[in-house]
């Protein structure tokens, strides 16, 4: 599983019966580098590369830092929607009461409040024949052009330099640029053999 962020945006809101609700977008046609070495390594999202996923109604985890064992909502529990356009994958997730006694969730919102989270990462498959690989100048350019959607992720820093995190608690707009840890540039050979 591959995974990419994005400067899309989660904003957090609590709701009057004490229910969290996350909003979060990943936008498309936005070129990231992912490595800046002898050969520029680029990639880039067509729109609407993960509308099958979306279409086809299967489960699709938000996560904290592609952690399967830190669920915060799924599409299979009733607690998190998708909606694939042209400019964005956006997502709703909404954490019930109960997930904020969840020591993870608890260090999540307050991580996610200090504006130490701040990106938005799905981790995915590439489709066989959902992407291609071309030259552009000194570096090549990864286009994903149809994926797999497997999970979504609230982390620190995703593979997106232009990425950003929103945090909204019914009170003023908190924004971090984000980039993506080195522990993932493993994840680009696989797509790269």
């Amino acid at each position: 599983m591959l995974w990419g962020g994005s400067k899309g945006g989660l904003e957090v809101r609590t709701s009057a019966d004490g229910s969290t609700v996350l909003r979060g977008r990943f936008p498309y046609a936005i070129p990231t580098v992912l490595s800046d070495g002898r050969e520029k390594r680029r990639e880039v999202f067509e729109a609407r590369a993960f509308g099958a996923s979306v279409a086809d109604g299967g489960d699709v985890h938000l996560l904290v830092h592609h952690d399967m064992n830190k669920p915060l909502a799924s599409r299979g529990a009733g607690s998190l929607t998708l909606e694939d356009t042209d400019d964005a994958l956006t997502f709703e997730a909404i954490l019930a009461p109960e997930m904020r006694s969840v020591g993870y969730v608890q260090d999540f919102l307050g991580t996610l409040a200090a504006g130490l989270v701040g990106g938005i990462s799905p981790g995915f498959r590439v489709s066989q024949g959902g992407d291609y690989v071309k030259r552009s100048g000194t570096g090549i350019m990864r286009v994903v052009r149809s994926a797999d959607l497997i999970e979504i992720s609230a982390v620190t820093k995703p593979a997106y330099p232009a990425a950003q995190i929103e945090a909204r608690n019914w009170g003023p707009l908190v924004s971090v640029p984000m980039v993506k840890p080195a522990s993932a540039w493993a994840h680009w050979e696989r797509w790269r053999a």
